[in-house]
């Protein structure tokens, strides 16, 4: 058991080497196709699912992943612009420390990492419509996530503005 540990941990990114600590682990593959270095990113990643429990949403932290595993391996931090849309459940994910715990009773384990999101250049939108419909306004937000008037608002213009949406 020890062996398999270690040869997990080995094969995952080294702590000091990611750009959103704490978060977005990944395996190296040195063998993988090599990415132009003029490759840009522009993706959007959608989320409705909240997590469970009071947990951090690991569809959030996919975003996390995908900056740590291509920063890692080539890709200029500037060149990865990520966006997030929340919505349905997951709208509460997003609601800043003080009212997540007014309504849960605990923190919020969402707010380190989208906090850290945001300042690696990804922007990240709560649909008005979840939002309003669980009582969320916009001063309840963590700081820099932005309110659209709903996710399909929010997808529309981030198509527009040249985003492709990822698939997983």
């Amino acid at each position: 058991m020890k062996y398999l540990l270690l040869l997990f941990f080995s094969s995952l990114s080294l702590a000091n080497e990611l750009a959103i600590k704490d978060f977005g682990y990944f395996y190296s593959v040195p063998e993988h196709a090599k990415i132009n270095d003029s490759t840009v990113f522009k993706i959007v990643f959608d989320v409705a699912q909240g997590a469970k429990n009071g947990e951090q949403n690991n569809n959030i932290n996919s975003l996390a992943r995908f900056i740590n595993m291509h920063v890692a391996h080539g890709v200029k931090s500037e060149n990865i612009q990520l966006a997030l849309v929340v919505h349905g459940s997951a709208s509460l994910d997003v609601l800043a420390n003080t009212e997540y715990k007014k309504r849960f009773k605990t923190e919020n384990k969402n707010q380190r990492l989208i906090k850290q999101l945001l300042a690696n250049n990804a922007v990240v939108y709560v649909c008005g419509q979840s939002a309003t419909h669980n009582k969320v306004s916009s001063k309840q937000l963590i700081e820099g996530v932005q309110m659209s008037l709903s996710a399909m608002t929010a997808h529309a213009q981030l198509q527009q503005q040249g985003y492709t949406l990822n698939p997983f």
